[in-house]
């Protein structure tokens, strides 16, 4: 099996990234493509609720829990104080799929755009210390770059250079 194309979306807190992350599954999922995506948390996090029969399962010490309806199904993995799973185990579980986007996992050998807003929480650039950081997406002029910069609200222009740096063939 071939791996998936991926393409990462790096920056840091509030830097436009979850936006531009929602963006862009909208453009290439209008462009006919299916689009997976992987988020990166630097913090504990929980997608259950209180009380919920899944919840309760997770509770009692199971190792793995899938909740399963007709319209959609999700698989909770506890690690139990088992290491984070690396980069490339989590996208091998991921089914196929025609371009995989990655929100977070900002240092991860894999080419991506650095998002940057003036109002982000540390304006540092990734790119100078990123050979992987293809461009910068930003809501403010950028200098000092050969990168190629974008508005940060062009999706249609980020979704263009994406799909050429992956080789996304072109949908009718």
């Amino acid at each position: 099996m071939t791996a998936p194309k991926v393409f990462g979306i790096a920056g840091w807190k509030n830097s436009g990234k979850t936006g531009l992350a929602v963006r862009l599954v909208t453009e290439f999922t209008r462009r006919g493509y299916k689009i997976s995506t992987i988020k990166h948390a630097h913090h504990d996090f929980d997608i259950d609720k209180v009380g919920a029969d899944s919840y309760r399962h997770r509770q009692a010490g199971a190792h793995e829990v899938t909740i399963v309806s007709g319209t959609r199904y999700a698989i909770m993995h506890e690690l139990r104080g088992a290491p984070e799973p690396e980069f490339e185990e989590i996208l091998a579980r991921l089914a196929p799929c025609d371009l995989v986007l990655i929100e977070g996992y900002k240092r991860e050998p894999i080419p991506k755009i650095e998002a940057r807003r003036l109002e982000a929480a540390n304006r540092t650039p990734l790119a100078p210390e990123d050979p992987h950081i293809a461009a910068i997406a930003a809501d403010h002029p950028v200098a000092d770059t050969a990168l190629p910069v974008f508005d940060l609200d062009d999706t249609a222009a980020i979704a263009d250079f994406i799909a050429e740096i992956v080789g996304l063939e072109a949908r009718p």
